[in-house]
């Protein structure tokens, strides 16, 4: 069995569970890089709910919620699965 290993990822974080909501809905058309997650461990903030993307796929990302008008509260690169 392959072993998996951790990357790099912009983890976005919420204030609220309709900002997360209102993210994951945007990205029903493929817009939005990436996939709605609990908010892992090394980061205590927010809803408990966080979007997840490859770090490589941040600027997209925030260009994405910015030109959508969506909020967030903070984006923070954590090591994930």
């Amino acid at each position: 069995m392959p072993s998996r290993c951790k990357t790099p990822h912009a983890v976005v974080t919420f204030d609220s569970t309709a900002d997360a909501m209102a993210v994951q809905a945007a990205a029903a058309d493929g817009s939005v890089p990436g996939r709605m997650i609990p908010v892992p461990s090394e980061i205590s903030a927010g809803c408990g709910l966080a979007w997840s993307t490859p770090a490589s796929q941040q600027q997209k990302l925030e260009q994405v919620l910015q030109t959508k008008n969506l909020s967030w509260s903070a984006i923070k690169i954590v090591d994930l699965y």
